[in-house]
């Protein structure tokens, strides 16, 4: 069959090593699909860089992403050039013109893909993102055909390999937030500007984009509450540690009797939990549907071929659907589009979770019952509490509490009036306890 051509949208890491895959693989996913995929057309404003990958390769080498998306030549433009304004620009003229389109930008996806899909339904073409979550880690494909027969309760994930490295050595090493961010950026696993990772928002692109998946609602980013790593101590992750804890930045999406949770922020989950122990840069995401109960999918989340692995794995989907009528593909979003729900997404005041606290109190009496009358008025029980001596000032002690389920505004009450108190020495931390069970 006549060969399916690609117009490939930057040569970065993932771009790179998709190219490479892509010719490295190019008999076994011949096999798989019937007809052979070739790159016919990069884009890339550094074309010698472009030359030097494709080195006696016969490929069109252009600066001008739209000219890719416009060629007639080509059939399915992979976008792999990330921000919000040319690739947003190529795709939608890639729609335009009948082209398919293949992408790894959530961060685009989760602010525009609404009207990304509209104009694709429109224009009956596919847009495939299975690179843009988790990296190599197939959960799109789980949750929009492998789960398929499930009403998804909740979903929960570990889906920023940067936040959980430096989660993972501060427990490890005993470390400081920023002696280890400073060590993530030497060994390249965070940018020379971390923003997006260690204050939640690329979690947030990416759980965004499954919540749409799992309950059949539209993109929802602005509505995502987010919450980075950068106020967490050591001290607050050597506490959960003696509780029975570990602390984890979480993307999490949930199907509540008011509306969709849609959050991202640091949580304790008990050690015993299979996803409490994944370390390092890996990725880990829990589903629970109600015919299979919670399913983990863990892998790499991020890399130049990982993620290429699943680039790849849209192009053969969409290489073997070109021979399928509209009609009868799996929807974009999972749900067919005039079937999507309007549930509203809760506001975080309202979201019921478990709280560990820490603070620091001035050493005299009376301070604890403030407290504890404190959280009683604001209908807030405690379900374990610790109190250690401040190694430098003897005047001062840290209390930790664990606290029963309350929703987010009485905690927030509560915080309010208890750091009001004289005696209180510092800020109160305060993290979000997940217990993750079936």
């Amino acid at each position: 069959m006549k060969p399916i051509h690609i117009g490939l949208l930057g040569v970065g890491t993932v771009g790179g090593g998709t190219y490479t895959v892509l010719k490295r693989n190019q008999q076994e996913i011949t096999r798989r699909t019937g007809r052979s995929i070739i790159v016919r057309m990069i884009a890339d404003l550094d074309q010698e860089k472009v030359r030097r990958l494709t080195a006696g390769d016969d490929v069109i080498v252009t600066a001008d992403a739209l000219e890719v998306a416009r060629h007639p030549e080509i059939d399915i433009v992979v976008e792999l050039m990330g921000g919000q304004t040319i690739a947003k620009q190529a795709i939608l003229e890639a729609i335009a013109h009948g082209k398919h389109v293949v992408t790894a930008n959530k961060a685009l996806l989760a602010i525009h893909g609404n009207e990304i899909f509209a104009a694709a339904q429109q224009h009956n073409v596919i847009v495939a993102f299975e690179a843009a979550v988790a990296g190599g880690i197939p959960i799109i494909k789980a949750l929009r055909e492998g789960l398929a027969a499930n009403h998804i309760e909740w979903i929960a994930g570990i889906i920023n390999g940067t936040s959980n490295f430096i989660l993972s050595e501060m427990r490890s090493k005993g470390l400081d937030f920023t002696t280890v961010l400073a060590e993530a950026q030497k060994l390249g696993y965070a940018e020379a500007d971390p923003t997006y990772d260690i204050e939640g928002i690329d979690a947030a692109h990416k759980i965004t984009i499954m919540s749409a998946l799992a309950f059949g609602i539209p993109v929802r980013f602005n509505q995502a509450y987010i919450e980075g790593i950068t106020k967490l101590a050591n001290d607050d992750i050597r506490y959960a540690e003696e509780l029975g804890y570990r602390i984890k930045l979480l993307g999490i999406t949930k199907r509540t009797a008011s509306g969709i949770e849609l959050r991202v922020h640091p949580a304790l989950i008990p050690v015993k939990r299979l996803i409490a122990n994944v370390e390092g840069v890996m990725n880990a995401i829990i589903v629970k549907g109600d015919a299979v109960g919670p399913t983990l999918y863990y892998g790499a989340g991020a890399g130049a071929e990982p993620t290429a692995s699943a680039v790849i794995a849209d192009l053969v989907d969409v290489t073997r659907l070109l021979t399928s009528s509209p009609e009868h593909r799996v929807p974009v979003l999972a749900f067919l589009p005039e079937l999507l729900s309007d549930t509203p997404i809760v506001p975080m005041e309202d979201v019921e979770t478990a709280y560990y606290l820490r603070f620091q109190v001035r050493d005299k009496s009376g301070v604890l019952a403030d407290v504890t009358r404190i959280l009683a008025d604001s209908h807030i029980s405690i379900s374990a509490m610790i109190q250690k001596e401040h190694a430098d000032k003897e005047d001062k002690v840290n209390i930790i509490m664990l606290l029963h389920k309350t929703r987010e505004k009485n905690i927030n009450t509560a915080i309010e009036k208890i750091q009001s108190l004289p005696a209180m020495a510092d800020k109160i931390i305060r993290i979000r306890l997940e217990e993750l069970g079936s």
